[in-house]
């Protein structure tokens, strides 16, 4: 009977010229699915890229992008928020706040509280200072004898500007300060000073 109905149906649509294919056709829920097959060979290997120095597009890319760049750092080297020292780039937010809200904040954005390590690097910083007219934390911090400063990271500091008779503070002052003129003073930690990161 059943045979009778499957036959009768594919005789009307032959008759009625409706193609059909016999994938198209579903009858009931799909089933489980089966286990997973063995892994196929590998393709054929593809023909060999440009070396970077050859391929013009990425050549054209990294040109733009290198302009960009250098866009950027002049254009906040102008607006005197950014200045670039040897392989060190010293930035401001121009906002003042406590040593823990700057060393987080230069975390944040990928640095750390600017640290000279030069002349040149004491420069930078002091002009960053002086064009904000305010007194600057630097990444320094006292360590467990009274007077021996260190760097952030622990290491002991290999070049410093203390103001004549700095540091004074006796182990009372644990973080250093930058003036306005470029030269060091030890303070408490809780002043609100200028924020410069390092990166």
């Amino acid at each position: 009977m059943l045979l009778c109905s499957l036959a009768l149906t594919l005789i009307l649509l032959v008759v009625s010229g409706v193609e059909c294919d016999v994938k198209e056709v579903c009858v009931g829920t799909p089933g489980t699915p089966g286990e997973r097959g063995d892994k196929g060979e590998p393709g054929e290997r593809g023909p060999p890229g440009l070396s970077a120095h050859l391929d013009e597009e990425l050549q054209s890319t990294l040109q733009d992008f290198r302009r960009q760049i250098l866009q950027s750092l002049g254009v906040l080297s102008f607006q005197g928020s950014m200045l670039v020292v040897g392989e060190k780039v010293f930035s401001t937010n121009g906002q003042s706040v406590n040593f823990d809200a700057i060393r987080e904040s230069c975390a944040r954005a990928g640095g750390h509280i600017a640290v000279p390590k030069s002349p040149e690097e004491n420069e930078a910083i002091a002009s960053i200072v002086k064009k904000h007219n305010t007194y600057a934390y630097l990444g320094l911090a006292e360590g467990p004898t009274a007077g021996d400063f260190y760097y952030l990271d622990g290491a002991p500091v290999n070049y410093t500007n203390w103001y004549k008779g700095e540091p004074r503070g006796r182990g009372k002052e644990k973080c250093v300060e930058m003036y306005t003129d470029g030269q060091w003073n030890d303070k408490n930690c809780l002043q609100y000073r200028l924020a410069i990161c390092e990166f």
